[in-house]
């Protein structure tokens, strides 16, 4: 992905705007990096009851069970976990972006 910094910068722009016109002029933005987007990705779909290996592939990170010899034998996608994964934290975005009540759903994984 290229031009993150240009991103950044007018994701930065907007989210102050915003936070300016709900909390006043004097408001701030805390200071914040592109990666504390897969932080919080990773840490909210634990929260939401998802197993750390479909959250593993969805962020495209290696450790744990893809971690090692492990890693180099199972070249597993785990397309239908990841998809249920991310379908689960894209429908939980939507509640919160929508101020609509988040529906719990149960992750059901592989099919």
């Amino acid at each position: 992905m290229s031009g993150r910094s240009k991103i950044k910068r007018r994701l930065d722009t907007a989210m102050l705007a915003l936070a300016r016109a709900d909390r006043g002029a004097d408001a701030a933005v805390r200071e914040w990096r592109l990666h504390d987007l897969r932080r919080t990705c990773a840490t909210n779909m634990a929260e939401l009851g998802i197993p750390p290996h479909p959250i593993e592939v969805a962020l495209n990170h290696v450790s744990g069970h893809k971690a090692s010899v492990a890693g180099i034998y199972n070249r597993a996608e785990h397309s239908a976990e990841r998809k249920a994964a991310l379908e689960l934290w894209a429908a939980h975005v939507e509640a919160l972006s929508t101020g609509r009540s988040a529906k719990v759903i149960a992750f059901k994984g592989a099919r």
